[in-house]
């Protein structure tokens, strides 16, 4: 019989809590050495090792509508915070910014654990919190100057299957119904998807 000993340089993941969807997707929030990670389905969805790419997202974003007043910016996606850090920082003083998360119990690792992550951005006065699916804000229509959606690993890694819908044409046309004129519509990837991109160009975004 042979057996595997840990050695020093082996990372010893503290799991701090879970949570379970409607739809049964496992998601667990675990630590190590002041590395947080959230797992869906024992898969790798977001660390705070890595969130360039998120806030270049948003700044990226939010630069389109310079000069706007009271801009409306809708988040689907709180994630660990760091999108939603970035967009304030981007934001003016009158923005109004609303936070689509699907699974109640991110939101409270966002107010607990994790929120020293992001320098707290759920306290600041101008967001305000929406548990529940994205598509049913969007769906509700706007008008939104700005909807950045930072779900899932993006239309390539779909990671909880309801989710799929904001990526497909129906969405994307119920998506860009719900902007105000000269909006912004600003998706996350993980990759490049020249599929997703076509179908971007095909409804003339």
């Amino acid at each position: 019989r042979s057996r595997i000993y840990p050695t020093s340089d082996m990372p010893i993941w503290t799991e701090i809590s879970r949570a379970t969807t409607a739809t049964g997707d496992v998601l667990v929030l675990r630590e190590n050495a002041g590395v947080y990670e959230i797992r869906c389905n024992g898969w790798d969805l977001m660390s705070n090792r890595a969130h360039a790419s998120e806030q270049r997202m948003a700044r990226e974003a939010l630069a389109m509508l310079a000069g706007r007043p009271a801009p409306r910016i809708l988040i689907g996606g709180l994630g660990m915070g760091f999108t939603l850090r970035a967009t304030l920082q981007a934001a003016p003083a009158d923005a109004s910014i609303e936070v689509a998360e699907l699974v109640p119990e991110i939101v409270a690792w966002n107010r607990g654990p994790l929120a020293p992550l992001a320098g707290q951005p759920l306290r600041d006065p101008r967001v305000s919190v929406h548990v529940g699916d994205v598509a049913d804000r969007i769906a509700a229509g706007g008008p939104w100057d700005a909807i950045l959606l930072d779900t899932d690993n993006g239309p390539g890694a779909v990671m909880i299957a309801g989710n799929a819908g904001l990526y497909a044409c129906e969405g994307l046309l119920r998506a860009r119904a719900a902007l105000a004129d000269g909006g912004v519509l600003a998706l996350w990837s993980a990759d490049r998807s020249a599929t997703f991109e076509a179908l971007l160009a095909a409804q003339g975004l």
